[in-house]
Formats: C-alpha cells, sequence, structure tokens
C-alpha cells in the first residue's frame, strides 16, 4: 500500500506491507504530475514499515529511475529493514539522484527542508 502527499519541496511516499506494481504507477504518476508543476522534486520515501515488495514493480522501477533519474532532486529514505535497505541501495546505485539514508522521518525530512548543497 502507498501514501503520497505533496509537500513544498516534493513529494512524501510512505509505504506499507508489500510495494506492488499498481502502487509503484500511482507513483509514477504523482512524480511526474510533480516533475511538469514544478520542475524538479525532492522525495522523502518511509520504507519503515514496507515488508516486502513485488518482483515486477523492482523492473519498473529500474526501468523509470533510468529514464527519469536526472528529473528528479533529492532522496530522502527511511528505512529499517536490511534487505528492503540493500534494494534500495541498489537501485539508487544505477542512477544519478541524490540519495542519503535516515533512522526517522524527522532526520529525513529536515535534511529535505535544508538548503541543497553544491
Amino acid at each position: 500500500m502507498i501514501s503520497i502527499r505533496e509537500q513544498d519541496y516534493g513529494l512524501d511516499v510512505a509505504l506499507f506491507n508489500e510495494f506492488t506494481l499498481e502502487d509503484f504507477k500511482l507513483f509514477e504518476v504523482a512524480l511526474m504530475k510533480r516533475i511538469t508543476e514544478h520542475g524538479k522534486p525532492d522525495i522523502f520515501l518511509d520504507l519503515s514499515e514496507l515488508k516486502d515488495f513485488t518482483i515486477d514493480m523492482a523492473i519498473e522501477e529500474l526501468r523509470f529511475v533510468r529514464a527519469h533519474d536526472n528529473e528528479m532532486g533529492r532522496v530522502a529514505i527511511v528505512v529499517e529493514d536490511v534487505w528492503i535497505k540493500l534494494a534500495a541501495h541498489i537501485a539508487g546505485l544505477l542512477s544519478h539522484t541524490r540519495v542519503q539514508y535516515f533512522e526517522s522521518a524527522e532526520e529525513a525530512q529536515a535534511w529535505l527542508a535544508g538548503p541543497v548543497a553544491a
């Protein structure tokens, strides 16, 4: 299940239980809308409640990130599960997006609210 909220800096995205292809399609639509309306958004991605993801979603994520990674700003990821963190890290290696990992939502959102380093 996915929750997406617009913020001043971009999007807040929280994932719960299983991340499916249908969830990712919702994320794609929201992100492309935000890019079209406001330019390069930062993304807060809360994976702390994520338990699993589907293979078709992972394949779509890789395709999407490779096609659009220059259109995204910073990505702040909150994640606890070591396997989910590893999967997120591997996906991040395939893009030019600036990704930072955090242990709490407060730290991640403070980083996104701060100035963008050159």
